[in-house]
C-alpha cells in the first residue's frame, strides 16, 4: 500500500523551442470536440437542422474560452501593491494589470483560464446563439436554456478533461494530507503529499456527465426546460463549492477570508441550479418535435 504519490509530471507534451504543445492545451481542444460531437449526436437524435452542430461549436467554443480568460483576469487578478492609489477621492489597496493594461488579454500562453468564467461566457453565448436562430428561424421555437440542457452534458466531460490538464500543470491542489493518495508537486516545490484536487473535481464532473446523461437517453427530463442544467450546475458547483474548503488560495488576496472567490462565485450558480430544477417540474412538458427540416435551405424551411 502507497503512502503517497510522486508527481512530477512534464506539463508539455511536445517541445519545440521555447514552448511546445501543453497537456493542458491539448486536453481543452479534445474536452471541446467531444462536446461538440455529443451535441451533434443529440440534435441527429431530435432531427435538429444540420447547420445547428456547427453553429453551436464556433459560437460556444468562442464563448467559453473569452468568458474563462475575462474570468480569470477580472475575478482572479487583484494584487496588493506597496502604495494605495487613488481615484475620486477613494482609496485602493489592491489593482488588477488587465485592467491598466487591457491588451495583455490576449496573452494567453502565459495561462489564466477561469471555470465561472467560462460558464458565464457559455450563458451569455447561448443567450445570443438563440437570438440568432430565432430571429431567422421562428417556426423552431426553441430557448436557450434548450441549448443549455443540452450542452451541459457533454460540458462534464469537457470539465474532466481540463481538470486532467491541471493535474498536468501541476496546479490548483490542495492542502496537506495524509491520505494515501496524496500528491506530492515536485515541480512545485513541495516535499509533502498533498490532496489531488483536480482528480476530485474530474470526479464530480463525470458523475455530472454520467447523471445528465443517462437523464436525458432514459428519462422524459429533456422535455422537463431547465431540469438538466439545473442538475448540471448543482452537482458542478454546490460539489466545487464544498471542495474549496480543502484547497489552496489561488490569489494572496483571498488569504484570511471566510469564503475564498471560487466560492463566492459559485453562488450564484447553485441558485440559478434550485431555481431552474423547481421551475421545470413547475411548468408541463415541452412538446415532442418530432418533424423538423434537416436543412436550414429556405425550401426545407415550412415544419410539416
Amino acid at each position: 500500500m502507497f503512502n503517497f504519490i510522486v508527481w512530477d509530471v512534464d506539463p508539455i507534451l511536445i517541445h519545440f523551442g521555447d514552448g511546445g504543445i501543453r497537456w493542458y492545451g491539448l486536453l481543452w481542444a479534445v474536452g471541446l470536440y467531444v462536446c461538440w460531437a455529443l451535441n451533434d449526436r443529440m440534435y441527429k437524435s431530435e432531427n435538429c437542422p444540420a447547420e445547428w452542430s456547427d453553429q453551436l461549436f464556433f459560437w460556444m467554443a468562442a464563448g467559453t474560452i473569452i468568458g474563462a480568460r475575462l474570468g480569470h483576469c477580472w475575478f482572479y487578478e487583484w494584487h496588493q501593491y506597496g502604495e494605495p492609489w487613488h481615484l475620486f477621492g477613494w482609496e485602493f489597496t489592491y489593482r488588477n494589470p488587465y485592467i491598466e493594461h487591457p491588451l495583455r488579454l490576449f496573452r494567453i500562453w502565459e495561462g489564466g483560464l477561469a471555470s465561472h468564467g467560462g460558464t458565464l461566457g457559455i450563458i451569455i453565448t447561448a443567450i445570443l446563439l438563440n437570438k440568432y436562430r430565432f430571429s431567422r428561424y421562428p417556426q423552431f421555437g426553441t430557448s436557450w436554456i434548450w441549448i443549455l440542457d443540452r450542452l451541459c452534458i457533454g460540458a462534464g466531460l469537457t470539465g474532466a478533461l481540463i481538470r486532467l490538464g491541471n493535474l498536468f500543470n501541476s496546479e490548483i491542489y490542495g492542502g496537506p494530507t495524509d491520505l494515501p493518495w496524496g500528491f506530492i508537486f515536485v515541480r512545485e516545490g513541495l516535499t509533502i503529499p498533498c490532496h489531488p484536487t483536480q482528480i476530485y473535481e474530474m470526479i464530480y464532473c463525470l458523475i455530472a456527465f454520467a447523471v445528465t446523461y443517462t437523464l436525458y437517453h432514459k428519462t422524459d427530463a429533456r422535455r422537463r426546460e431547465g431540469l438538466l442544467l439545473g442538475i448540471f450546475l448543482e452537482i458542478v458547483f454546490f460539489t466545487r463549492f464544498c471542495l474549496e474548503f480543502i484547497k489552496n488560495d489561488q490569489e494572496a488576496f483571498e488569504a484570511g477570508h471566510l469564503l475564498n472567490m471560487g466560492q463566492l462565485l459559485s453562488i450564484p450558480f447553485i441558485v440559478l441550479g434550485l431555481y431552474l430544477i423547481i421551475r421545470a417540474y413547475r411548468r408541463p412538458l415541452s412538446p415532442v418535435v418530432d418533424k423538423r427540416p434537416r436543412s436550414l435551405d429556405p425550401k426545407y424551411q415550412d415544419v410539416k
